[in-house]
């Protein structure tokens, strides 16, 4: 396990891309995954682990994101499914759908695509969905 002084404490890092580091293909996790650096291709948490991935400001993500936590404060270019909880922090910057079961948004970050609950999709309501008008350019107030 890494221990990086800019960390919050509740984070656990298992895994870490740091910022000299662009990492080209898939990656499949468990545990806590910090991303500092910049990623393309998809980054997906084995089934039924209690994975995090955490967007650093300054990281860059280019595709997929399935975990049950992602928190993100980088820019991420592609679609995020969160079986659990998406925090998009006040750096983020996201130009894709985030598909979740709970999402805080704070101040200052953007989303340039479409908020997607589990439930509706769960529900069979994904034309209800997908019939929607993107969030473009949404800032949380």
């Amino acid at each position: 396990m890494f221990k990086h002084k800019a960390l919050p404490e509740d984070v656990t890092v298992d895994t870490l891309i740091g910022k000299q580091t662009v990492f080209h293909g898939d990656l499949h996790f468990r545990g806590g995954l910090y991303v500092e650096g910049r990623v393309v291709g998809r980054l997906i948490a084995e089934d039924g682990s209690d994975a995090r991935l955490t967007l650093a400001e300054g990281g860059h993500i280019e595709g997929e994101i399935r975990a049950p936590v992602v928190v993100i404060n980088g820019r991420l270019d592609g679609d995020v499914h969160a079986a659990t909880r998406v925090e998009l922090a006040p750096k983020a910057r996201v130009v894709g759908n985030v598909h979740y079961q709970v999402v805080e948004m704070s101040a200052g970050a953007v989303l340039t695509g479409r908020l997607i609950h589990a439930d509706t999709v769960a529900s069979g309501d994904v034309e209800a969905a997908a019939g929607t008008e993107p969030h473009a350019l949404h800032r949380a107030a």
